[in-house]
């Protein structure tokens, strides 16, 4: 995980990014609202519940062998899902400091893959290709495992959004300790 934290290669296209959403989302509603100010807290990691759960829920039926309409049903439950989950994380993403940055750009990039891998999983398994669409699942679910390891990085370790939307707590008055 460190290792990405110290990968400048990616710098350039990672402050590109941060600049546009900065660019789209400067003084709207929708920033703070993508953000979870509403709720006090980030959305994003509560979204990301929604595609990870089917995916990994079509995982098990796979791994039973159980149904093979209701898996492709679920992959397609986590692929409609995984736009809104995106666009949170993109609204995150233009606050994050440069070395958040980093984790933040690799992860999007291993999610955007994963879900890649779902699609065409999806795919196959419409054309009757069960088989080789649970395959195709394994590697997503892989990639996306990966991928989550490093979001969980960025806000375990690296604390991207923590206390985001609270008030300041000070020892004085009893809220901290």
């Amino acid at each position: 995980m460190r290792a990405v934290e110290n990968l400048r290669a990616v710098d350039r296209p990672a402050a590109t990014v941060a600049a546009a959403v900065r660019r789209g989302l400067k003084a709207s509603k929708a920033d703070g609202a993508l953000r979870g100010s509403w709720l006090g807290h980030p959305l994003h990691p509560l979204m990301v519940t929604v595609p990870i759960g089917a995916w990994v829920s079509a995982a098990v039926l796979d791994a039973g062998n159980r149904n093979d309409d209701a898996a492709r049903k679920l992959i397609a439950i986590g692929l409609t899902a995984a736009p809104p989950t995106i666009l949170l994380g993109l609204a995150d993403y233009g606050e994050l400091d440069k070395r958040q940055r980093r984790v933040g750009l690799v992860h999007a990039v291993t999610n955007a893959a994963a879900v890649g891998c779902f699609a065409a999983s999806y795919q196959l398994r419409r054309r009757g290709r069960h088989t080789a669409g649970k395959l195709m699942s394994t590697l997503a679910l892989t990639v996306l495992s990966t991928g989550g390891a490093l979001g969980g990085h960025l806000s375990y370790a690296q604390g991207a959004g923590v206390h985001r939307w609270q008030a300041p707590r000070s020892i004085e008055d009893g809220t901290v300790g």
